[in-house]
């Protein structure tokens, strides 16, 4: 006991602290969302989201070398089609502006691990993560199943393009078993699937639906993301998604959910990783704006607590900026 006992002899100096870390934290824990949109000759900056732009396809294989020469460990892709319809049609366009941008970022960085979110809000002119059609009631809601048949396509589409990982984002049920049927039966063996398993119903998604153009135009999407009152129900579906096929788990959000996180990571011998969404990013940006607080420090410190509580890897819009203050 004290005096002998003191814990401060291991944080007395920089080295110290260093050695007996139990947490760390390196570029390559760090996946940059990256959105393409098919119509843009120049960056359009997000207004929500200060440093963080939509791009032309044709910033792909810079982005792709920008990636490499920060070390970080891969990109996730977020399409915005030209057009959009009902059932969000776009998504497996192989031309369109995620398949491209998959194609030129593989021909200039042959190694960056590629990640495509597959999911069709994005494509959608309603706003929603699927395909609609009338309840018992005659209200409009998304058709499960007949969703299903459009991810799945979309996912054989960005595997042939040459991403190395497609993650579902829609919170179907049964899409994870769906994509791994349809990339099986087209030789796409290899390619893995890393599920968004627990996305709740966040308000943190706000400036996103600006950067990747997806506010519904009428309700919500409470109807199929996760209740943010509920954790027995995340280890529910991380359980069904590893039972049908899934390679790596997601949590999304982060920060809200990191008692979530170590739920799973201690449910799950799967790779789990954390999105660190949009609102999170921009509350450390305005904060940061407003001389509140260090935002270097904040990120780090923030980046860190998501990998102390169980993530593998971390999908961040500050990937970039971290792996520089990193080094």
């Amino acid at each position: 006991m004290f005096p002998t006992k003191r814990p401060r002899r291991l944080r007395r100096t920089p080295a110290i602290r260093a050695l007996v870390r139990e947490t760390t934290l390196t570029p390559t824990d760090l996946i940059l969302p990256l959105f393409f949109h098919e119509t843009l000759t120049e960056p359009r900056p997000i207004s929500t989201m200060p440093g963080v732009a939509q791009l032309p396809v044709a910033e792909a294989a810079a982005q792709a070398r920008l990636a490499k020469e920060h070390g970080i460990g891969g990109v996730i892709l977020f399409g915005l089609p030209k057009e959009k319809d009902p059932i969000g049609a776009a998504a497996y366009d192989p031309n369109g502006p995620v398949p491209r941008a998959v194609k030129a970022m593989k021909d200039a960085v042959p190694e960056l691990l590629v990640i495509t979110d597959v999911c069709v809000d994005e494509y959608t002119d309603h706003g929603h993560c699927g395909v609609l059609k009338p309840d018992a009631r005659g209200e409009m809601d998304v058709d499960n199943d007949a969703t299903l048949e459009v991810l799945a396509r979309a996912a054989v589409v960005h595997a042939q393009a040459g991403a190395d990982v497609v993650a579902p984002s829609d919170m179907m049920d049964g899409r994870v078993g769906a994509l791994r049927r349809a990339l099986d039966a087209e030789s796409l063996t290899s390619t893995a699937i890393l599920s968004y398993a627990v996305k709740y119903a966040s308000s943190f998604y706000g400036p996103f639906r600006e950067a990747a153009d997806c506010a519904p135009k009428f309700g919500d999407r409470a109807g199929y993301q996760m209740d943010p009152g509920n954790a027995r129900e995340a280890l529910r579906e991380a359980a069904l998604d590893e039972e049908e096929g899934a390679d790596m788990l997601m949590v999304k959000p982060a920060l809200t959910y990191l008692d979530i996180l170590a739920k799973v990571r201690e449910a799950s011998p799967l790779p789990l990783g954390a999105y660190n969404v949009s609102g999170e990013f921009a509350m450390i940006k305005a904060a940061s704006e407003r001389g509140m607080i260090d935002e270097r420090r904040a990120v780090l410190e923030l980046l860190t607590s998501i990998r102390r509580a169980g993530a593998d890897f971390i999908l961040t819009y500050h990937a970039l900026d971290a792996a520089r203050w990193i080094g």
